[in-house]
């Protein structure tokens, strides 16, 4: 039997990320190729520049398909920004069938019903993903199918997107050859690489710390609570190390992997602090480096906690903050997280995978990985699906047109 083949690209405000693997007999993912590009022509997760964007992404793919030796025909993008918005929203329908069953097509009316809610002309649902199902005033179904009621109720989570800014990422992807089998939002993604099934079922929060925003999935009784985007992360880091040390913004962002430590300031040792940092012919303070990065951390930590849209934070996240994306590689970024929070954290890693992976063990890939497991994992979410072949390529064009 032919394996399935699936891929994955994650357009970052910092890098392309473009993985390729396939499905085994036993359902097994293997990753055949990656490829990773410097990314140009976006800002905050939006393409300001869609020429160099395009470049960016099409350098990606290429690297991807020289290691696996296919050819990418198609993928799953990830999708952030600003333009993102969330609500939770009920669904009720009757069933008046004589037999009063719960049936598929059930589900799929009642989530019609529940994505009524207002939309404003420049956002399209992106998501729209069941929370949890009442039956007969039964609450807490997972899956009705096969259950008896005459009413059925849904809680479901709805994000959208703003048109123009999916219609230009799609843009971009399809003029290299790629067709999307569907958008995700990041953290979604994301969520699936690194969670526990005991932290989704408990209560935990999700930061994606990319480069251009930090991207937020709050999980509790293993299905989605709350998705938001915050507009501080690693550039805004950067750019504060750039302006505070009197650095460019490449030779700030070169220091700020190489020397950057958010360790809190009583466990560093003295001489550490104190000592002088040399790069390019530029001689800095270690104890500065660090107190910018510190502040700006500090401070986004404290923006992660105000996202959380309930006064009981510890019942609603017992299992804490999942710090991923390549800012969270920073040194001590849990431990400071954990002292400002007063929450457990850790920085979460993408599962292993078989393949040519090793690249992939790391907070950065963790969207690009998700991708690939939001095919095999997502259950009972309804998202925006293009048709195949021209019909696929037209139905998106026009769908965001409208």
């Amino acid at each position: 039997m032919k394996r399935a083949k699936i891929g994955a690209i994650d357009v970052g405000t910092t890098k392309v990320c473009t993985i390729m693997g396939d499905i085994d007999n036993e359902g097994q993912l293997r990753i055949l190729g990656v490829g990773i590009a410097p990314s140009a022509g976006l800002q905050k997760g939006t393409v300001v520049n869609p020429d160099e964007a395009r470049a960016s992404i099409a350098e990606s793919i290429k690297k991807a398909e020289s290691v696996s030796g296919y050819k990418l025909e198609s993928a799953y993008v990830g999708v952030t920004g600003r333009h993102i918005n969330s609500v939770n929203n009920r669904g009720v329908i009757a069933i008046t069938r004589g037999d009063q069953l719960v049936r598929p097509a059930d589900l799929r009316r009642v989530l019609q019903v529940a994505r009524t809610v207002k939309v404003p002309n420049e956002q399209k649902v992106l998501h729209i993903i069941p929370r949890t199902y009442t039956v007969d005033g039964q609450e807490g179904v997972k899956n009705p199918v096969g259950m008896h009621g005459f009413r059925l109720d849904v809680e479901a989570h709805i994000i959208t997107a703003a048109v123009a800014s999916v219609q230009n990422l799609t843009k971009c992807i399809r003029s290299v050859g790629i067709e999307i089998d569907d958008l995700v939002m990041e953290p979604l993604a994301s969520a699936e690489a690194c969670l526990t099934e005991e932290e989704r079922q408990n209560g935990v929060m999700l930061a994606d710390i990319g480069g251009g925003t930090t991207d937020i999935a709050v999980f509790k009784d293993d299905t989605i609570y709350h998705t938001g985007v915050i507009p501080v992360a690693g550039q805004t880091i950067t750019r504060d190390i750039s302006v505070g040390l009197g650095l460019a913004f490449e030779l700030a962002e070169e220091m700020k992997k190489k020397y950057g430590d958010v360790t809190p300031v009583e466990k560093n040792r003295e001489d550490d602090i104190d000592r002088t940092l040399t790069e390019d012919g530029h001689a800095v303070s270690y104890r500065d480096l660090s107190e910018i990065i510190r502040i700006r951390v500090d401070e986004l930590m404290r923006l992660l906690v105000l996202e959380l849209p309930h006064n009981d934070i510890p019942k609603l996240i017992p299992s804490g903050i999942v710090l991923t994306g390549g800012a969270a590689n920073l040194p001590g970024i849990a431990e400071l997280a954990q002292e400002v929070t007063r929450m457990p954290v850790r920085v979460g890693v993408p599962v292993s995978l078989y393949g040519v992976a090793d690249s992939l063990r790391d907070p950065a890939y963790s969207t690009g990985v998700g991708l690939l497991l939001w095919k095999m994992k997502n259950k009972g979410t309804q998202t925006w699906k293009p048709e195949s072949g021209l019909r696929r390529l037209f139905a998106q064009l026009f769908s965001f047109l409208r």
